[in-house]
């Protein structure tokens, strides 16, 4: 399975990979890598095995031919009439019929083609690859059976003008039986080498291997809040990397719940307060006996609960707003005029009963943005919140969204206290409130602002109110900025 795997891959474009949740094993992948190359040389070796033996075969056998052509030259005469003749005894032709695997054929020709001695059915040679003297190896075909062929160009006398033929040819039996003993004695080890290495190659990858199972117990045996780093020199270099990168993100979730941790104990102790004040004022209402006092108090412990209660909403929206910055939620457009609108409308009547004036300024053009319309809910509410948190009564507060150059440009502008310059960089840290200040808010309004801000690749600006006292936030989203899930975060139309 695996191999055929590694065939498709090696088929496949540059880039394939495994399907998503497909298994596969390291030590088979490795396994395969070098097993493969093995079976595709393996026949390739075959073929040049029984090349170099046939070749290796050809030369004792070529070098009997050229003796015996060379005997057999040395037995042509020419006469002072220019005739040639063939002094080639009895015993020396049964020499060269002689040999009992190979059948033997001999021809000598007359410089005009004529069959001086020897066996008609030997192929005449391509004349224009012969030279005087030099002895040319070829190999031809007799009824359908393969032959070696050796020629021989000779000068028979300064009578006889021209060159006799001589040509000496057997059959490829004692040849064939040569390279293939040849190639027995080379193949024939390699099947007992080939397995034998198979298991050395699989016997040396599990021990190269070893050391990823000693980290895996390693990692396993270690407690469930043992979150500190593996050292590096104590992993194969190939798997450093990996470590470098596992300890990196340790360190980030370590960071990560010690901050979370730092959260809950903030939060419990911001619940203590206001949960407190509750229990307090309704255990004075129930001393109390004057129905004027016990209105009082219980008027009071409403304060509270909508305290706690508006504490726990940050909260939520807070945990909601981290769970973003993990887990993407699924961006949409998002008309954020309209948002505006709907959350400024919903705002009125805490905004009337503070005695503020709040108002949205906004053109009849539809803003869209692509972003979470429940994390930008979040957002606006939490700069309306706190403009009229801290906003004396009379005051006056406007919601603005306007098309910039720069992108969508959302403003919060009260005339209120607004904030020192010193602490505006603070004032983005979750449960931080400014010394002095009036309003008993959570100090969360602005780490929501800014948690949502950066999901959404908005910058927030803090700023005084260019008409005179007060502050003005500015979120502006970028036409071209990049959100969360790798889109343009905003785009308008």
């Amino acid at each position: 399975m695996r191999l055929s795997r590694l065939l498709r891959r090696l088929g496949g474009k540059r880039g394939d990979t495994l399907a998503p949740g497909a298994s596969y094993s390291l030590f088979g992948e490795i396994l395969d890598w070098m097993l493969a190359p093995l079976l595709f040389l393996w026949p390739i070796s075959i073929i040049l095995t029984y090349d170099v033996a046939t070749h290796i075969a050809n030369q004792p056998y070529d070098q009997a031919l050229a003796d015996q052509v060379r005997a057999i030259s040395r037995q042509i005469r020419s006469s002072a009439d220019g005739g040639i003749s063939v002094d080639l005894s009895a015993s020396a032709s049964r020499l060269l019929r002689s040999d009992t695997e190979d059948t033997v054929y001999y021809q000598i020709v007359s410089p005009q083609g004529r069959l001086l001695a020897g066996d008609p059915e030997v192929p005449a040679p391509e004349t224009s690859e012969l030279r005087a003297g030099e002895i040319h190896f070829h190999d031809a075909d007799i009824q359908g059976e393969g032959i070696r062929v050796a020629s021989l160009l000779v000068e028979p006398g300064p009578a006889v003008s021209g060159l006799v033929t001589v040509q000496v040819a057997e059959t490829r039996n004692k040849r064939s039986s040569l390279s293939s003993r040849i190639v027995s004695g080379v193949l024939l080890p390699q099947f007992a080498i080939i397995p034998l290495a198979v298991l050395l190659v699989w016997f040396g990858l599990s021990r190269g291997i070893a050391p990823l199972g000693e980290l895996q117990g390693l990692i396993r045996a270690r407690r469930p809040g043992d979150l500190s780093p593996i050292a590096p020199g104590s992993v194969p270099e190939e798997v450093r990397p990996l470590i470098v990168a596992f300890n990196d993100m340790m360190e980030r979730l370590d960071t990560l719940l010690h901050a979370q941790q730092h959260f809950i104990a903030d939060a419990a102790h911001q619940m203590r307060t206001p949960l407190a004040g509750l229990k307090m004022q309704i255990e004075l209402a129930a001393q109390e006996r004057d129905p004027e006092q016990i209105r009082a108090a219980m008027q009071r412990a409403l304060s509270g609960a909508d305290r706690a209660a508006r504490l726990i909403n940050q909260l939520l929206s807070l945990a909601r707003a981290d769970a973003s910055s993990e887990n993407v939620h699924s961006f949409a457009e998002v008309d954020l005029i309209a948002l505006v609108r709907e959350i400024v409308a919903a705002s009125v009547p805490l905004a009337l009963r503070s005695g503020l004036d709040i108002g949205v300024e906004a053109g009849s053009e539809t803003l869209l943005l692509q972003g979470n319309d429940i994390l930008l809910g979040e957002l606006v509410s939490n700069l309306v919140d706190n403009a009229i948190q801290y906003t004396p009564a009379g005051g006056q507060i406007t919601v603005s969204v306007s098309r910039q150059p720069a992108g969508i440009l959302l403003a919060v502008v009260d005339n209120g206290p607004g904030i020192a310059a010193a602490e505006r960089e603070r004032v983005f840290q979750r449960f931080y409130r400014i010394m002095g200040a009036r309003s008993g808010g959570s100090g969360l309004g602005l780490a929501i602002v800014s948690e949502v801000a950066e999901i959404h690749g908005a910058t927030v600006t803090l700023a005084d109110n260019p008409a005179g006292r007060g502050l003005r936030v500015e979120v502006l989203f970028p036409l071209h900025g990049t959100g969360t899930e790798g889109e343009p975060a905003t785009y308008a139309s």
